[in-house]
C-alpha cells in the first residue's frame, strides 16, 4: 500500500503544475477522463483561478477580460490515492503536483481562499481614478471616483460644476477612464 492511501483524509485541494499555456487543455482533459472513467466520486472539481475585469471602451461598450492569477497552475479537488495520482500525473501537459519530491501537499482552507480558487470579479475602476461621464445629465463632465459599491455596479464621482464640488452617484456603465 502506498503513502497516498495511508494518509488519505478525503477530498482536498491540490495544485498541478503544467506547461505554460496548457492550463485549459489540462483542465479539459481531466474533466473528460473523470467522465469517461467514472471518477466523479474521487475527483470533484478542477479550477483555473482567474480575475475577471470589466473594461469599458470609449464608446461605452463593456468587454470582459479574464486573466489567469497563477499561470501554469491548475487547482484540483480530489481524493488522493494511487489511482487518482496516476491519472492526473500522466495527463499530457502536466509536469507534476506541487509539493516536495513526488509527494503532493494539500492546500489548507486559508490557502484555497488566498489563491482565489473561486472566481472573483473586479471592475476596471479604482477610488481616485479620473473619469468622464458618458451618459446622463452630466455627460461630458469629468470627476474623480470617491466611492465604489461592493458589486462595482455603482460609483460616486466628485464633479466640479459652477465652482462647487458635488458627489454624484452613477451607474458604473455611465463613466469611462480619462
Amino acid at each position: 500500500m502506498s503513502d497516498f492511501n495511508e494518509l488519505n483524509v478525503g477530498p482536498r485541494w491540490y495544485i498541478i503544475h503544467t506547461y505554460t499555456g496548457y492550463e485549459n487543455k489540462v483542465k479539459d482533459t481531466i474533466e473528460r477522463v473523470v467522465a469517461n472513467r467514472n471518477l466523479s466520486d474521487v475527483i470533484f472539481d478542477v479550477k483555473i483561478p482567474v480575475t475577471t475585469t470589466i473594461v469599458t471602451n470609449a464608446k461605452g461598450e463593456e468587454k470582459v477580460v479574464e486573466e489567469k492569477i497563477h499561470p501554469s497552475y491548475v487547482f484540483i479537488k480530489m481524493v488522493m490515492n494511487d489511482e487518482t495520482w496516476h491519472v492526473v500525473r500522466n495527463i499530457n501537459g502536466v509536469t507534476g503536483f506541487v509539493g516536495p519530491g513526488s509527494r503532493p501537499v494539500p492546500l489548507t482552507d486559508k490557502e484555497v481562499f488566498d489563491n482565489h480558487v473561486e472566481e472573483q470579479v473586479k471592475h476596471a475602476f479604482e477610488i481616485g481614478d479620473l473619469v468622464e461621464i458618458i451618459d446622463g445629465f452630466l455627460t461630458g463632465h469629468q470627476g474623480t471616483i470617491s466611492e465604489i459599491s461592493d458589486d462595482a455596479s455603482e460609483v460616486t464621482v466628485i464633479v466640479s460644476t459652477i465652482g462647487r464640488e458635488m458627489p454624484v452617484s452613477l451607474d458604473a456603465k455611465a463613466i469611462k477612464k480619462v
